[in-house]
C-alpha cells in the first residue's frame, strides 16, 4: 500500500476509536435502561443524513442493478448485526478490551478475500498479521484478584462481530468493483435506514427506550449521537474508498491500529475527565496494554512498509 493511501487509511481506526468511547459513554450515562437497542436505532435512523450527500456526489445511484442492490441490503444487515454484537460486548467491558478482538477481522477477511475475490497475500503480510495477532492475544486474558480470567462472553460477541465485519467488507467490494463505492455506500445506508424503521416498528422495547431517551436530555443525546454517527459514517466512507484500492485483508488489518487509538484516547479522556472512568489505568493493565500496543504498531509498520 502506498504511503499516502496508508496515512489516509489510518483515519478509519482513529475515527472508529472515537466512536467506541462515545458508544461507551452513551451506554453508561444515557442508555443504561434502554441498552443496545436504543443506540442501534439512533445509528440506523441517522444514516439517513448521509443519503443527500451521497446523492449529490453521484446522481446515478439509482442505476444500481437489482441483484447488487439486494447484496448491499445484505451488507446493511451484516452491519447492523455487527453493531448489535459489538454494543453487547462494550456494554459490559471497557473499550480497549473489547476492540482488541477485532484483530480477528483481517484473518477472516483474508479467507473471504481469497474465496470470493481471488485475492492473495504475501509472506511479509502474513508475518505482520502474526505479530499483530500475537499482540492482540495479550489483552484477551485478564488478571484480577481471582486469577486469570478469559472473557468468554465478550469473545463470543466479538467473534460474531468480526465475522460480520469481514463479510460485509468483502461483499461491499464485490459489488463496488462492478458499480462504484459511492453507489454502493448509498444503498448500504438505505438498507440501514430501512432496518432502523423496521426495528422501530416491530420491537416495542427498542421503540419505547428510543422515545424515552429523546424526551430526556434530548439536546445532549441528539448532539452526541449526531456527532457519533458523523464520525462513524466518515470512517465507513474512508474504509469503503480504501478497500477499493487494496486487498480486503490488508485494509482490515490496518484497523489493528484501532486498539492503539482507543487506548490513547481513553487515557486522554481519563486524564481530562476522570469521572468518566473510560479506561482502567492501574499498573498491571497498563503493562498489558503497552505491550499489546508496541506489537500492534510494529506489525502495522511491517504491513505498510
Amino acid at each position: 500500500m502506498e504511503t499516502t493511501l496508508l496515512l489516509f487509511a489510518l483515519l478509519t481506526p482513529l475515527l472508529y476509536a472515537a466512536t467506541n468511547h462515545l458508544d461507551n459513554i452513551l451506554l453508561e450515562k444515557y442508555f443504561k435502561s434502554g441498552g443496545v437497542g436504543t443506540l442501534i436505532l439512533f445509528s440506523a435512523l441517522l444514516s439517513f443524513l448521509s443519503l443527500p450527500i451521497l446523492l449529490w456526489f453521484d446522481s446515478s445511484v439509482f442505476e444500481v442493478s437489482w441483484s447488487n442492490m439486494a447484496l448491499l441490503f445484505g451488507v446493511g444487515l451484516l452491519n447492523t448485526l455487527l453493531l448489535w454484537c459489538y454494543l453487547q460486548a462494550i456494554f459490559n467491558d471497557e473499550p480497549t478490551v473489547v476492540i482488541i478482538y477485532y484483530q480477528l477481522v483481517p484473518v477472516l477477511g483474508l479467507g473471504m478475500g481469497y474465496l470470493v475475490l481471488g485475492e492473495t497475500v504475501t509472506g511479509e503480510q502474513l508475518f505482520a498479521m502474526a505479530i499483530i495477532l500475537f499482540g492482540a492475544s495479550i489483552l484477551t486474558v485478564v488478571m484480577d484478584e481471582n486469577g486469570i480470567v478469559f472473557r468468554w462472553k465478550t469473545a463470543g460477541y466479538m467473534l460474531a462481530a468480526s465475522l460480520c465485519w469481514a463479510a460485509e467488507s468483502t461483499f461491499f467490494k464485490f459489488v463496488a468493483l462492478e458499480e462504484n463505492w459511492v453507489r454502493s455506500f448509498f444503498w448500504e445506508h438505505v438498507a440501514l435506514v430501512f432496518i432502523g424503521v423496521c426495528l422501530f416498528a416491530a420491537v416495542p422495547h427498542y421503540r419505547h427506550s428510543f422515545l424515552k431517551a429523546l424526551s430526556l436530555n434530548s439536546g445532549t443525546i441528539l448532539g452526541l449521537n449526531v456527532t457519533n454517527e458523523a464520525l462513524y459514517m466518515s470512517a465507513n466512507a474512508i474504509a469503503a474508498f480504501v478497500v477499493m484500492h487494496s486487498l480486503v485483508a490488508t485494509t482490515l488489518l490496518l484497523n489493528s491500529f484501532q486498539p492503539m487509538f482507543v487506548l490513547l484516547l481513553g487515557l486522554l479522556l481519563t486524564w481530562v475527565f476522570p469521572r468518566l472512568e473510560v479506561e482502567h489505568v492501574n499498573g498491571q493493565h497498563r503493562l498489558q496494554k503497552v505491550a499489546a500496543l508496541l506489537l500492534t504498531v510494529y506489525g502495522g509498520y511491517e504491513l505498510g512498509f
